[in-house]
């Protein structure tokens, strides 16, 4: 509970200091702050956590897990921002906060214990992320992107609220042990309206993490909003709304997988073809990585698929190698974007000779959003295909493969014009807080995919 409480001072204090117009203090301020929350968190690792606040919350080792994940891909994205938000308006400190609030709402959708607070989770987040997505007033591409996410965001969470309410209906309870608890009660037969709140509870998640058919806002809103922002829906916000629908489903609605488990498999070969297929044919390096992101969350959801007690690992590790490999990506675009104009992937021509820098550090995050052996990426795809082999789901993992060899057409499509491609412009300055986030981004990447017993077995 202290980290969400550091975030949310955190968030004050910065709207605050641009009432003052300390603005040179904002970026030092949330750097401090964030790694204080992180140092809080990691604080409560195996401390025995138990339910708290009348069940309503449960900061174990899950929560630990993904808060830290969270919070570190945060602050390497905020790392990225110096400058960054001065380009849009002058209201730095305001989105600074907005930021902080979203993250604050993500902390409690990876440590309820409550559908209550998953709610309350989910929205503090989603309220926050309309705003961002819409925050460059001069780009029709953002307000629209704004727009979109905001009527797209209401509908699925009419079908979350939906689903919620039926399910206290039929059980009595918002909390997760007792609604497992009837599970178990009432293992056959089927419950008009508790069956029909758990698919309803499927689309509104669906919803919120991009899986198809669900994801048709996820391509204009990602290519919309200021690239910053994209970073932070991207890897922050999809991790956290994977780690809220895996904590849901095995601690509430295990007993009844026989029931759930055919629609989430459809979806999920659904995401990955839907995801992959679509990105082959883009122009715009920022749209591929949109429908990339789709094709990822159709990996994340083996591990829900193939639900078991290794699925908290298979998530985080994966969603970790995804977020690191997708900041280095978006971190690459911003200096293209803000230097030669244009998200293209001509812009990447000759960046292996120019910057040789960028070149290897973007070709190490494409190579592990590939899934490429001795990158992060090869270890999280690994452990999703184990979890499906586990459950004897050969033909998923299969499925899965050719849709791995699929994305690696247009994940190498990059690296192919950065090294063997030319092109006539000058070389791209690399401030250097771009050196250390990308450096350490690309560094960690390889690391975990070395040495994966680093984290393999964290939660």
């Amino acid at each position: 509970m202290t980290t969400l409480i550091i975030i949310a001072i955190l968030a004050i204090v910065l709207l605050y200091l641009g009432l003052y117009k300390a603005h040179n203090l904002l970026l030092p301020v949330t750097i401090a702050g964030l790694l204080l929350a992180l140092g809080s968190a990691v604080l409560q690792w195996n401390n025995g956590a138990v339910p708290i606040y009348h069940n309503m919350m449960l900061f174990d080792n899950f929560s630990v897990a993904f808060s830290g994940t969270a919070i570190v891909s945060t602050l390497l994205i905020l790392m990225l921002s110096k400058g960054y938000f001065e380009r849009i308006s002058n209201n730095v400190a305001e989105y600074f906060a907005i930021i902080l609030f979203s993250l604050a709402g993500i902390i409690v959708m990876v440590s309820y214990y409550n559908l209550t607070m998953l709610f309350v989770g989910i929205e503090i987040m989603s309220v926050s992320l309309y705003i961002l997505a819409g925050i460059d007033k001069k780009s029709f591409a953002s307000n629209e992107a704004s727009l979109k996410y905001f009527l797209m965001g209401a509908f699925s969470t009419g079908f979350l609220l939906f689903g919620i309410t039926l399910i206290y209906g039929a059980t009595g309870s918002f909390q997760l042990e007792a609604i497992r608890n009837w599970a178990i009660a009432h293992p056959r037969g089927i419950d008009p309206l508790f069956h029909t709140g758990i698919i309803l509870m499927i689309i509104g998640l669906c919803f919120k993490v991009g899986a198809a058919p669900f994801h048709f806002w996820t391509p204009d809103v990602y290519e919309g909003s200021p690239t910053l922002i994209t970073a932070f829906m991207s890897t922050v916000v999809k991790t956290a709304g994977f780690a809220a629908f895996l904590r849901l489903f095995s601690a509430s609605f295990a007993p009844l997988a026989d029931f759930w488990m055919p629609t989430l498999l459809v979806i999920t070969v659904l995401t990955l073809f839907v995801g992959n297929l679509t990105a082959l044919y883009q122009h715009s390096f920022k749209r591929m990585l949109a429908f990339s992101s789709i094709s990822h969350a159709g990996y994340l959801m083996f591990a829900i698929v193939a639900l078991s007690s290794f699925s908290g690992n298979a998530i985080f590790i994966y969603a970790t190698a995804y977020s690191i490999a997708s900041i280095i990506a978006f971190g690459v675009l911003i200096l293209v974007q803000q230097q030669l104009g244009s998200d293209n992937f001509e812009s990447f021509n000759g960046l292996g000779k120019r910057n040789p820098f960028l070149a290897v550090v973007l070709t190490i995050a494409m190579l592990s959003l590939a899934g490429i052996p001795l990158t992060a990426g090869f270890m999280g795809k690994f452990l999703m295909f184990t979890g499906a082999m586990a459950r004897f789901q050969v033909w998923l993992v299969a499925i899965a493969v050719v849709n791995a060899i699929i994305s690696i057409f247009y994940y190498f499509r990059v690296i192919i014009a950065m090294y063997f491609r030319d092109a006539e412009h000058d070389e791209l300055n690399v401030p250097g807080y771009f050196k250390v986030v990308l450096g350490f981004s690309a560094l960690a990447t390889l690391i975990i995919g070395i040495f994966p017993a680093l984290i393999s077995n964290l939660i």
